[in-house]
């Protein structure tokens, strides 16, 4: 039977997965699709994207992350688990921070501004003048997101594989 402790690491690694595969694929794959399409459709596709992805699921993970990190390194000091429980909680600091902070302090603030953007009432230019303003700002903030997920999710594994309790070599 899993205890209390060893589940809450579980779904801190599984959620950090969840958002680390997410913002990598954004930026390694969505980012370069939508930059090849005209100013309108670019527009009406992140502006679809965005009030689509706040759904239960995305923000149970996305806010559980937050959460779950933390905990999980919590348990890991009262386990003593050493160094293991640091780089959980290392993994919480920069997820925290560049995950959710980013978010936060960054990519939403965009995302609102696009989506009062009137996209049938606008002209080309100020679809190109958003899209200017928008893109290349969300992207950079988005792949500092990608970054921080990653190298969270490497130090919730690199914590997991350290612990002194659970699996041992045979």
């Amino acid at each position: 039977m899993l205890s209390t402790a060893n589940l809450v690491c579980f779904f801190a690694a599984l959620f950090s997965a969840l958002m680390g595969g997410l913002f990598f694929t954004w930026s390694n794959a969505v980012v370069t699709g939508l930059a090849k399409i005209p100013d309108h459709g670019y527009i009406s596709a992140m502006q679809s994207i965005n009030r689509t992805i706040l759904n239960p699921l995305f923000l149970l993970i996305f806010m559980g992350t937050n959460l779950l990190l933390p905990l999980a390194a919590w348990f890991q000091y009262r386990a003593g688990e050493q160094p293991g429980w640091w780089l959980m909680a290392l993994a919480a600091l920069i997820y925290i921070i560049g995950v959710f902070g980013i978010t936060i302090g960054g990519n939403i603030p965009l995302n609102q501004m696009l989506d009062k953007f009137a996209l049938t009432t606008s002209t080309a230019q100020e679809m190109k003048d958003l899209r200017t303003v928008f893109e290349n700002r969300w992207n950079n903030l988005n792949l500092v997101r990608a970054w921080a997920s990653v190298i969270s999710l490497a130090l919730v594994l690199l914590s997991l594989l350290s612990r002194t309790t659970g699996l041992k070599d045979s």
